[in-house]
């Protein structure tokens, strides 16, 4: 059984970190509570990728924060990253699957009903639902709310009811909770996260939201 955690998944893209050292960001996130982190970039080259990647695990090196990369099996691959993420439009998990092997992590995207009653169960390891609210951090047309996560949530529960399910996109420290304690699994954050002057500050404050709402759902 592979050993991660969605709770609070932390997503590291170049675009969004205040020009800061990703490697960096990532130590201070993981120290602070974060529980997974994506590497995502959409500027740089296969070879930069690899470099970065390369760099946060180092940066990681003997925590049990995992590090995935987004999109990109050859980059992660190449990294000796834990794992990989698939959007709608990237590989299919199939595919991904035969390459990485079976022990490599794919989670993916999902953002339609019909995604979530045609996800892969068998070859993915988890999923993020999204986008919830609006969001400036990545293209996200019309956010589907507390409602449409709850339904494609429930379609993907009914065909893999015990696999992890997260919430992404606008959430926040003072809104997450609500998606918590309609059954996610985690949340994922980006500019809430890495964009704040004081990560670890903003880590500490997601972590407090995430479990105050998960014993006020147990009580």
């Amino acid at each position: 059984m592979k050993n991660f955690d969605i709770s609070l998944y932390g997503i590291l893209d170049p675009e969004h970190c205040l020009d800061r050292d990703l490697a960096d960001l990532a130590l201070i996130a993981a120290n602070s509570g974060a529980t997974l982190l994506q590497y995502r970039d959409k500027i740089n080259g296969t070879r930069h990728m690899v470099a970065a990647v390369t760099s946060i695990l180092d940066a990681l090196e003997g925590s049990e924060v995992k590090v995935i990369v987004n999109d990109r099996v050859d980059v992660a691959m190449a990294a000796g990253a834990h794992g990989v993420h698939l959007g709608p439009s990237d590989m299919d998990a199939g595919r991904a699957r035969r390459i990485t092997g079976d022990d490599m992590i794919i989670g993916i995207s999902v953002k339609t009903l019909e995604g979530a009653e045609s996800i892969p169960c068998h070859l993915v390891d988890y999923a993020f639902i999204g986008g919830v609210h609006d969001t400036t951090s990545k293209d996200n047309p019309s956010a589907i709310g507390l409602s449409g996560w709850t339904e494609r949530a429930e379609r993907i529960r009914d065909s893999a009811p015990r696999l992890p399910v997260g919430a992404i996109a606008g959430l926040t420290p003072e809104n997450c909770a609500e998606v918590i304690r309609a059954g996610a699994d985690g949340i994922a954050a980006i500019s809430a996260l890495f964009e704040a002057q004081d990560v670890a500050a903003a880590t500490q404050a997601f972590r407090r939201a995430i479990e105050e709402a998960r014993e006020g759902s147990a009580a």
